[in-house]
C-alpha cells in the first residue's frame, strides 16, 4: 500500500471501522509542549529542561537514567539541566517521550507484565542500529521502537475479549500474531498503534512504519519511502535482539523474515552478534520509574 492509502485506511478505521469504538488516549500535554519545541527546528535545551522539570517523577527518571552505569560518568548528574546537557536534546526528548507514553497508556495485565521494559529495550536497540547505518535518524528510530506495540495495551483496555485473543496470539504457531487479532476483532495492534502515533502527531514516518512493522512485503515495495522501510527492517532486528537478551524462544517472524530484513539493511550476522554485546549494558539497565 502507498502512504496515502495507508493514511486513508487509518482514517476510515478510526471513523467508521472496527477501531471507532476504541478510546485512543489523548497525547499528554507535556508531550504536546515537547513536540512544539522540537518542531521549531532548533529546540532550546533550556526549554526542554523546563518541560522535563515540570513533573517531579519525570525529572527524577531523567536524572536516574543520566546517572546509570551505561553512561559511566565520573561525577553524578544532579539537575535536569545537567541531564539535558549530558544526554543531548534528541536523546533527552526520546527519554521524556518514553516516560510520558508509559504513564499515559497503562498496562494492567499479567500477560504484559514486562511490556514497557521490552518496549524500552526495543527503542534502545533501534536507536543503536540507526547509529550504525548511514542517514538514519536515531531519535526517530528510538521513538518508533517505543510505539511499535503500543496498540496492544490500547486494545487490551478498549476491546472486549482481547485478553483471550492476546493469549491465543502469543501461543499460536500456525498463523501470525496480527492474523489472530484480525480473525477475532477485524483489526490489529499495528493499525491501532499507528492511529495512536498519528493522533499524537508523531512524525508521519513513525505512524506508517508502525502500521507496516509486521508487513515485510513493504521491503519490496518501492512506493513505500525508504526511511519507512528502514524502520520496518530495523524493528524486526531490534525485536530479535531484545528476544535474545530476554531469553525468549525464537519467534517465527524472525525465522521467516529475519534474513530479508538483514539483507535490506545490508547487515550481516556478525554485526548482529556485536550489537547484542554492545547493547547488553543498556538492556540490563532498563528499570522503569
Amino acid at each position: 500500500m502507498k502512504v496515502a492509502e495507508i493514511n486513508r485506511e487509518l482514517d476510515l478505521a478510526q471513523a467508521q471501522g472496527p477501531v471507532r469504538d476504541i478510546i485512543i488516549p489523548p497525547c499528554p500535554e507535556l508531550l504536546v509542549e515537547l513536540q512544539r519545541e522540537v518542531n521549531q527546528g532548533d529546540p532550546d535545551p533550556g526549554v526542554i529542561a523546563r518541560i522535563a522539570g515540570s513533573d517531579v517523577a519525570m525529572a527524577a527518571s531523567l536524572i536516574r537514567i543520566s546517572n546509570s552505569s551505561f553512561y559511566a560518568r565520573s561525577r553524578p548528574v544532579r539537575t535536569v539541566a545537567e541531564s539535558v546537557s549530558m544526554l543531548g536534546v534528541g536523546p533527552t526528548v526520546s527519554v521524556l517521550t518514553g516516560f510520558l507514553t508509559r504513564h499515559a497508556i497503562r498496562v494492567n495485565s499479567p500477560l504484559l507484565e514486562h511490556f514497557w521494559e521490552s518496549s524500552t529495550r526495543r527503542s534502545l536497540a533501534m536507536a543503536h542500529i540507526a547509529r550504525q547505518l548511514y542517514g538514519v535518524d536515531a531519535d526517530v528510530a528510538q521513538t518508533c521502537g517505543l510505539f511499535c506495540h503500543v496498540g496492544i495495551p490500547v486494545m487490551l483496555q478498549g476491546v472486549r475479549g482481547y485478553g483471550g485473543t492476546l493469549a491465543e496470539a502469543m501461543a499460536r504457531q500456525d498463523r501470525t500474531f496480527t492474523q489472530t487479532e484480525n480473525a477475532a476483532h477485524r483489526t490489529d495492534h499495528a493499525v491501532v498503534g499507528a492511529i495512536v502515533a498519528k493522533t499524537w502527531r508523531l512524525p508521519p514516518v513513525i505512524s506508517i512504519a508502525v502500521r507496516l512493522h509486521h508487513d515485510f512485503s513493504a521491503l519490496r515495495d518501492d512506493s513505500i519511502p525508504a526511511d519507512v522501510r528502514n524502520l520496518v527492517a530495523m524493528a524486526a532486528i531490534a525485536e530479535h535482539l531484545v528476544g535474545v537478551h530476554e531469553g525468549v524462544e525464537e519467534q517465527q517472524e524472525w525465522e521467516r523474515h529475519g534474513a530479508q530484513c538483514l539483507a535490506f539493511l545490508q547487515v550481516n550476522d556478525s554485526e548482529v552478534d556485536s550489537w547484542i554485546d554492545a547493547l547488553h549494558p543498556a538492556f540490563e539497565n532498563v528499570a522503569l520509574a
